[in-house]
């Protein structure tokens, strides 16, 4: 079969394109249409043996139900009985939308379009170009999404091509989808409305209008293979690509830790965009930024399409939270892994930084007093520097020969190298920055910590912030900190000046998120003289609830007390 491609983008300018795709339809044809969701591959929905050749094309089971497109409401009479007041009312409010309304169906849809349910899914689509079509077809659309059944969802004309060139009639370029998943399907026929698949209408403006509505247990978890979809895309493995997919839930900071944490060396990656810098080496993603759920939405499906061009063993992928379109985007991603999810866990890490003398060790060892697990960051290098294989081969194809006879690194050989050469240095902080944050990690998750701390001068610069839930810099004034390191280190005044002011206030520094400046007296358990640090600094990341001071118990001042779930025993 010769496929057809119309680019359409004024039906009232193009109408003789608009006619011709129409006339597809009408004489029993397959059509591919774009909508702000998805595109949808249409057949005249009350010609049987139209809507019987959508599933040949997608390889579609006949018994997952099709959705019917009509280009206003006063067309759902035709099709629907029984109508309630309900459907009008959110016609008025979401139509042309992203919604669609499962109704009784009238006696003229055939059961092969409703998968032999007495129900029809109805949606009028928010894109004038196939509006037109329909409404110059003069025929109800049925029209799932126009991918190979089980694949992601085609949101552009270029995806529909990949799975349908010679397998239909015709394709419609309407321009990239504007949403990016599917509709919103609400069950009218029962009380209270049931949400069946969350999409591109998020469920908070349906209950603003309706009230209460429940939502399928199809949503969160695998339907039964014994259960009968009441809506498209319930029961059967959906949106997804060759790899097999894990989905990783939690707040992003967390889920980013359990992926570095998990990742295997050739896995993909599906991340919010600013952690995208944590997966260098690994083909990425980007799903936009975590708190950006439209442009997530928009990316959901292409994200998954892109690992079918590469030969990733695994994908492993971020989900949003569930508020707004975040629902419809975590349901995608869930039903792309079968359901195979993992939680992240709930610990709280801070990221320490400062230079010498200014309290930061100090600040550790009160943070460790209290139970947090404290990793310095240059340590963990250096043991890398002996004991990761991927870390020492990537030094030796960048410099040589750089670890002495004994296993260690050469230091001096090393620094000749990088030390004077700018070019070389940004090299091997590139090398470094792509593995210390997987080693971290892996330490988090393996120690099973509540309250962690990571001691590390360039926490900007190596990515590790973006793991961190607060950064807080050290400072104090110089004088303070020359005094310091002469007494600490035994070294002479001028030569502790020197160290000091060698130490340019760094960019962690500078973007740290809280800032802690000391002073002559640092008090042993850190006593600070702003409880509007600590409160803000060191909360409970899971009830949102502050450290607070101990009730006294005896003549003893009160000392601040552990948060209930933020640290380890």
């Amino acid at each position: 079969m010769n496929t057809r491609y119309f680019t359409i983008t004024d039906p009232a300018r193009e109408s003789a394109a608009v006619e011709q795709a129409a006339d597809i339809l009408r004489r029993g044809g397959l059509l591919a249409i774009p909508t702000e969701t998805v595109y949808g591959l249409g057949a005249d929905g009350l010609n049987a043996d139209a809507v019987r050749h959508i599933f040949v094309a997608k390889g579609r089971p006949q018994d997952n139900p099709l959705i019917l497109h009509i280009p206003d409401a006063s067309w759902l009479a035709r099709y629907c009985k029984d109508v309630p007041e309900t459907a009008y009312r959110l016609a008025g409010r979401f139509w042309p939308g992203p919604l669609t309304m499962i109704l009784p169906k009238a006696d003229c849809v055939p059961l092969v379009t409703t998968g032999g349910l007495e129900t029809v899914g109805m949606r009028c689509p928010d894109h004038a170009v196939t509006r037109a079509i329909i409404a110059a077809a003069g025929v109800p659309v049925a029209a799932p999404s126009a991918n190979t059944s089980g694949r992601p969802s085609c949101t552009t004309a270029a995806h529909v091509r990949e799975d349908m060139d010679g397998r239909i009639d015709g394709v419609v370029d309407g321009g990239p989808c504007r949403v990016g998943v599917e509709s919103t399907i609400i069950d009218l026929t029962c009380t209270p409305p049931r949400l069946l698949r969350p999409g591109g209408l998020p469920l908070e403006e349906l209950r603003a209008v309706l009230g209460e509505v429940a939502v399928d247990k199809a949503v969160t978890q695998q339907m039964a293979a014994g259960e009968r979809p009441r809506a498209p895309g319930m029961k059967y493995r959906h949106y997804a690509p060759k790899a097999p997919v894990t989905v990783v839930t939690g707040s992003p900071r967390a889920s980013a830790r359990r992926l570095l944490a998990a990742l295997g060396a050739r896995d993909g990656v599906i991340c919010f965009d600013e952690f995208a810098p944590l997966f260098a080496g690994h083909i990425v993603h980007r799903l936009g930024a975590s708190g950006d759920k439209l442009a997530q939405s928009q990316h959901v499906f292409d994200a998954l399409r892109t690992f079918d061009a590469t030969d990733v063993p695994a994908i492993w992928a971020q989900c949003p939270d569930s508020a707004g379109l975040g629902l419809a985007v975590g349901n995608r991603l869930k039903k792309a892994a079968g359901f195979h999810t993992e939680e992240a866990d709930g610990a709280f890490v801070l990221g320490i930084t400062g230079g010498t003398g200014a309290g930061k060790t100090t600040l550790l060892h009160a943070l460790e007093r209290r139970g947090a697990l404290v990793l310095d960051c240059d340590a963990v290098y250096h043991e890398m520097l002996r004991t990761d294989a991927p870390l020492r081969a990537d030094l030796t194809a960048a410099f040589g020969d750089v670890f002495a006879p004994d296993g260690g690194l050469d230091r001096q050989k090393l620094g000749n190298i990088v030390f004077g050469d700018a070019g070389a240095l940004a090299q091997l902080d590139a090398i470094i920055f792509r593995h210390l944050p997987r080693a971290l990690a892996r330490r988090m998750e393996e120690s099973g910590a509540r309250l962690i701390a990571l001691d590390a001068i360039k926490l900007v610069e190596s990515g590790l912030g973006a793991l961190c839930d607060v950064t807080v810099a050290v400072t104090a004034p110089e004088e303070v900190r020359v005094r310091r390191i002469m007494t600490r280190d035994g070294i002479s005044e001028d030569y502790a000046r020197a160290r000091v002011r060698a130490q340019r206030r760094s960019r962690s520094a500078r973007t740290a998120t809280r800032s802690l400046k000391t002073t002559t007296r640092l008090p042993r358990r850190l006593r600070l003289p702003r409880r509007s640090f600590w409160i803000p600094l060191l909360k409970n990341p899971r009830r949102n609830e502050p450290w607070q001071r101990r009730k006294r118990t005896s003549g003893r001042r009160s000392s601040l007390m552990r948060p209930r779930t933020a640290m380890s025993a």
